[in-house]
C-alpha cells in the first residue's frame, strides 16, 4: 500500500488564502493598458432604460459638461445629480477628471444612470486599477431593467380593467 500523505491545519488555511486572493481579484495578472486617444481623453458609453450617454473624460478640475450644459444645470435635482458623482467618489477621483457627455432617448432618471454607468467605464479606461473598486460598488453593471410592455385585454402591463357588478 502507498503510504498518504498527513495533510495538518496549516496545509488547509494556506489553500484557503490562495483561494481568497483569487475570490476578491488579487491576481499576478498584469492590469490591461489605459486606453487614452490623443488628445489625452477615454471615452465609454453608458446604458440605461432606453438612455445612451456617451461620455468622455480628461485630467482636469471636475468640471462635467452634460449635453453642453454644467452638471448642475442639466441635472436640477440633488438625487440625480449625487447618482452622477457615484463612482467618481467610490474611485476617489472626484475634481479630477473634466468630463464632456452627451446623452440622449429616456427620461432624466435614465439619462443620469446612463451616464453614471458610461463614467464608470471611462474611468476604467483611464485607470485599469480602478476596476476593482467601481466593480465591487456595482458601478460597472449595466442594470438591463426596462419598462414591460402593455398587454391586451388590460389597462397597463398587468393592471386589469375595474370590474364592475352592475
Amino acid at each position: 500500500m502507498a503510504q498518504e500523505e498527513e495533510q495538518t491545519l496549516s496545509d488547509f488555511s494556506e489553500l484557503s488564502g490562495a483561494a481568497t486572493g483569487a475570490a476578491t481579484g488579487e491576481s499576478d495578472a498584469p492590469l490591461p493598458d489605459p486606453q487614452i486617444d490623443a488628445q489625452g481623453r477615454s471615452y465609454a458609453t453608458g446604458k440605461r432604460k432606453e438612455s445612451v450617454a456617451r461620455c468622455w473624460i480628461k485630467p482636469g478640475s471636475g468640471k462635467i459638461t452634460v449635453n453642453g450644459a454644467d452638471l448642475g444645470a442639466y441635472f436640477v435635482r440633488p438625487v440625480l445629480r449625487m447618482m452622477v458623482m457615484q463612482p467618481m467618489a467610490a474611485a476617489g477621483r472626484d475634481n479630477q477628471f473634466d468630463a464632456y457627455i452627451t446623452v440622449t432617448g429616456g427620461g432624466l432618471t435614465g439619462q443620469a444612470g446612463a451616464v453614471s454607468h458610461g463614467l464608470s467605464k471611462a474611468l476604467t479606461r483611464y485607470e485599469p486599477a480602478l476596476r476593482p473598486v467601481l466593480k465591487q460598488g456595482g458601478y460597472l453593471t449595466r442594470d438591463d431593467r426596462k419598462v414591460e410592455r402593455k398587454k391586451y385585454g388590460r389597462k397597463k402591463a398587468r393592471r386589469s380593467f375595474q370590474f364592475s357588478k352592475r
